[in-house]
């Protein structure tokens, strides 16, 4: 029962869109202001998904990233 309200937070704002003539799509004003999407934008690929980012705020996340260095986790790592 603790996974469904974070199921909600997760899946709540999912809808379906279409993309225009241009191959865009419109977030909706609520998702937008939810997580933060101001004016400048970055998707970026993850594998099976991609996620859209504030682009303020993710040059924050990588430097935060850089800043603390490479995780032992990633010491074998290899694409």
């Amino acid at each position: 029962m603790q996974a469904r309200a974070w199921q909600r937070i997760f899946l709540g704002y999912a809808t379906d869109v279409e993309m225009d003539t241009a191959g865009r799509i419109l977030i909706s004003p609520e998702l937008r202001a939810a997580v933060g999407l101001d004016k400048e934008v970055m998707m970026m690929g993850m594998g099976s998904h991609f996620e859209i980012w504030d682009a303020a705020k993710m040059a924050e996340k990588e430097a935060q990233a850089l800043e603390a260095g490479t995780p032992d986790v990633l010491a074998n790592f290899s694409f």
